[in-house]
């Protein structure tokens, strides 16, 4: 074959390699660019998956604070009707079907109601999960007990304005400044939801997995995707969990507190309405209806102090406490049992 002839070969030969080659490459960046696109779609249906999720459980643990902090207030209505009782005797705790309820007392009860009132004026606009972590740590009791007080030794209800909502954030932040608390700046970042919140629910995981951006090399997108994808699916069962957990304790604290308000209605109708306030004067139906109340109040005050979630400082998630709120769930009906 002549010489010009064999290279003209060589060369169309050489041009549809080329060519051949030209199209592979390009099928390939296509086929790159596509997974990068679909793992960025994947990626982010999984967080707005996680955020729908996340959203549904901060509202009802919000919820659930709030109709804790709620009943905590309505012991100051409680306490006002049963110091109208003239010669009331010293109320035994109950003691009966394995149930442990703390001990009545009027001075902490007082307290309490005191500072939940301060506090639902105070987390009317704060952060989502703001009131549900209060719920969450089991820290509904402790925090409104710290609330009864401001730190110059003043009570906080007898305050009112400016000063009243200062020595609010400043009880909330762990106390002034002065006296080794956090003051009114921590307690404005409590109330905001800066320290509570998701946090407390969930941990700190999920704002590094929602937070970080996926690599600009295809296959390695496609592996940091399916990885935070498998870490959100757990922790989207996880809110799942904690929402239903949620749900059923509060459907029984609601359940307990509807025996307490019709309990306080039948004692606001014999103290004020038959003006009766005298113990002795009490019939034994009475009596048995100012002693159970008594122990709803009880029973109430004990669950609200169950910490709905455990924290976890090296695992992936925080735990449900499902053990203390079962038995808590148990002794409710023990006692509604008992009651009834």
């Amino acid at each position: 074959m002549p010489l010009p002839l064999i290279l003209g070969v060589v060369a169309t030969v050489a041009g549809a390699a080329g060519v051949g080659t030209g199209i592979h490459g390009a099928a390939k960046m296509k086929e790159a660019n596509d997974t990068m696109k679909e793992a960025q779609r994947r990626h982010e249906e999984n967080i707005a998956d996680f955020e729908k999720r996340n959203k549904r459980t901060l509202q009802t643990m919000d919820q659930l604070g709030k109709k804790e902090l709620e009943i905590l207030e309505s012991f100051k209505t409680f306490s006002d009707l049963i110091k109208k009782i003239h010669n009331n005797p010293e109320f035994k705790p109950y003691d009966k079907e394995d149930v442990d309820l703390p001990k009545y007392d009027p001075e902490e009860l007082e307290k309490v109601s005191v500072g939940a009132g301060l506090l639902l004026g105070g987390i009317g606009g704060a952060a989502a999960g703001t009131a549900g972590a209060f719920a969450a740590g089991g820290m509904t009791t402790s925090a409104v007990m710290a609330l009864g007080t401001a730190s110059t030794g003043t009570a906080i209800s007898s305050l009112s304005g400016v000063a009243a909502t200062n020595a609010t954030l400043a009880a909330l932040g762990g106390g002034a400044l002065s006296a080794g608390g956090g003051g009114i700046a921590l307690g404005t970042a409590v109330l905001s939801g800066a320290t509570l919140g998701v946090g407390l629910l969930i941990g700190g995981v999920i704002f590094n997995i929602t937070g970080s951006k996926l690599s600009d090399k295809a296959d390695e997108a496609w592996r940091q995707m399916r990885e935070a994808e498998k870490e959100i699916n757990k922790i989207c069962e996880y809110l799942d969990d904690l929402n239903r957990t949620a749900k059923d304790f509060k459907k029984n604290l609601k359940v307990v507190e509807s025996y307490f308000k019709d309990h306080m209605n039948k004692l606001s109708d014999i103290i004020n309405v038959k003006m009766k306030w005298d113990w002795n004067d009490f019939s034994l139906e009475e009596k048995k209806t100012t002693e159970n109340l008594v122990l709803f109040v009880s029973l109430l005050y004990k669950m609200c102090k169950v910490q709905l979630v455990l924290k976890k400082e090296n695992e992936d998630c925080n735990e449900i406490n499902k053990g203390e709120i079962s038995q808590t769930i148990n002794e409710v009906k023990k006692v509604l049992t008992y009651i009834n």
